[in-house]
């Protein structure tokens, strides 16, 4: 891996696990094996370092948007299949989603990017939802999915921050994405029928365990 690739890989880690106000250059640049000098020879700001984490943060995003359920199939395997993406994504993300305080305004690629992507959100996950009603799977009101969508991404885009300024533990190993993906859950797990409910809360579980064990 180039220099400046591990440089990104390390910070995204280290900012997810310590929050990105905590880590120094100083730790960074040992944690890549490398002075600090040759860290801003890379990026010549934090600012900079943030924006290539953005990058790839964006093109996540566009990947996990590009999700839609089958016209024929398993409604809740394809829901399954998004939250997986979902959790893989404030995973490998995780500071982005909780320290926004820490770091200030977003990066230009977010700021720009950051209402298309709700409102794109609110869509996918109603669609999502349309096809377990279509299904028989969930009794849900149609004309009411759409405001059930936008409740479901709100806890989920907010659930990490929400648990950081509570003082929850947030970091990796602690089950706060697993607790957020849950807790989207009980907006609507009353009206699924008893079998599709267990299968979503048994996916998160596996989820956790094998990112855990990654």
């Amino acid at each position: 891996m180039k220099t400046r690739d591990r440089i990104v890989v390390a910070a995204r880690a280290l900012f997810n696990e310590q929050g990105y106000g905590a880590v120094t250059t100083a730790a960074l640049a040992a944690q890549c094996g490398i002075a600090e000098g040759n860290l801003w020879y890379h990026f010549k700001t934090r600012r900079d370092l943030l924006e290539a984490i953005a990058d790839q943060f964006a093109a996540v995003i566009d990947a996990r948007l590009a999700l839609a359920p089958a016209a024929q199939g398993d409604a809740l395997a394809d829901y399954t299949r998004l939250i997986g993406a979902l959790m893989d994504e404030f995973r490998t993300f995780r500071f982005l989603y909780r320290d926004q305080a820490a770091y200030g305004e977003h990066v230009a690629v977010i700021a720009e990017r950051a209402p298309e992507w709700t409102a794109k959100t609110f869509t996918q996950i109603e669609v999502h939802l349309a096809r377990l009603v279509d299904t028989g799977q969930l009794d849900w009101p149609r004309a009411a999915l759409r405001d059930l969508a936008i409740n479901a991404t709100i806890i989920l885009r907010y659930g990490l921050e929400h648990y950081r300024e509570l003082g929850e533990p947030t970091g990796t190993g602690t089950g706060a994405v697993r607790l957020t993906l849950k807790r989207h859950l009980t907006l609507f797990e009353h009206q699924l029928d008893p079998e599709s409910a267990t299968r979503l809360h048994g996916a998160i579980d596996a989820m956790e365990q094998g990112a855990l064990a990654a």
